[in-house]
């Protein structure tokens, strides 16, 4: 049987969290820099752990105006310290809680140029090994933030997207691109399946590109999140698919 970790960014100002929770094995909860703040973050943490699903922290560059969006060029010693005080602030709340702080997921554009600069990747990695090295990497399969997680001796865990186009390398399409976002639910599950089942995806140029799904990313923020989700753990199921963390 397979085993696969479903997880979705969570407490970015959206009201379908506490559903959401219901559905997932493991949560990316927004750290104030992108979305959310902190009572926002106390309310996703005691809702995740109500529901035993795994926390992780969702750390971004610092741009709410355009929700961690924007590119960025910051000095490595920038994104060290801005990525530790993330994960530090939630990790305080989930700890007070009673629970602990398991894994850490960049968002956003953090997250898609850390997939490709080799020195973003290895300080946001630092700063996760710094605040604990049993905290597991989340990155995009195949990506420069896995092999730095690696270099760091962290366990890292290879995440894969249902509703994002890929380009042939393995990287996703840009948003604002044509083929970014996969709109059609029944393609965005027939593509979720190709990848957890048989490790591949086909690109929007036509070309299947290897993908390591350890992780299946549902957004939050996407208008049919819920029901979305709803369906792939039908489909899962079915194909006699495991979710846990």
């Amino acid at each position: 049987m397979n085993v696969i970790d479903l997880n979705a960014d969570l407490g970015e100002g959206c009201g379908s969290d506490a559903a959401l929770l219901q559905l997932v094995s493991s949560a990316n909860i927004a750290c104030g820099f992108h979305a959310g703040d902190a009572e926002t973050m106390l309310t996703c943490v005691r809702e995740a752990l109500k529901n035993g699903v795994a926390i992780g922290a969702h750390p971004s560059f610092p741009d709410r105006e355009n929700f961690g969006r924007t590119a960025m060029t910051l000095p490595p010693e920038t994104v060290y310290a801005q990525v530790l005080y993330q994960i530090g602030a939630l990790a305080g709340m989930v700890r007070a809680e009673g629970g602990q702080l398991r894994h850490v997921k960049p968002h956003g554009m953090l997250y898609n140029q850390a997939a490709k600069e080799p020195m973003l990747a290895d300080a946001i990695a630092r700063a996760v090994h710094a605040a604990d090295p049993a905290l597991i990497l989340v990155g995009l399969a195949g990506s420069e933030l896995i092999r730095a997680g690696e270099r760091y001796g962290l366990v890292t865990r290879e995440e894969v997207f249902a509703d994002r186009g890929y380009q042939a390398d393995g990287s996703l399409v840009p948003r604002g691109q044509p083929g970014a976002l996969v709109v059609d639910e029944q393609q965005s599950l027939a593509q979720t399946l190709e990848m957890v089942q048989h490790g591949r995806v086909k690109s929007i140029t036509g070309e299947w590109a290897t993908v390591k799904a350890q992780s299946v990313c549902i957004h939050g923020d996407g208008e049919h999140a819920l029901e979305f989700a709803r369906r792939l753990r039908s489909e899962f199921a079915a194909q006699q698919i495991k979710i846990s963390a």
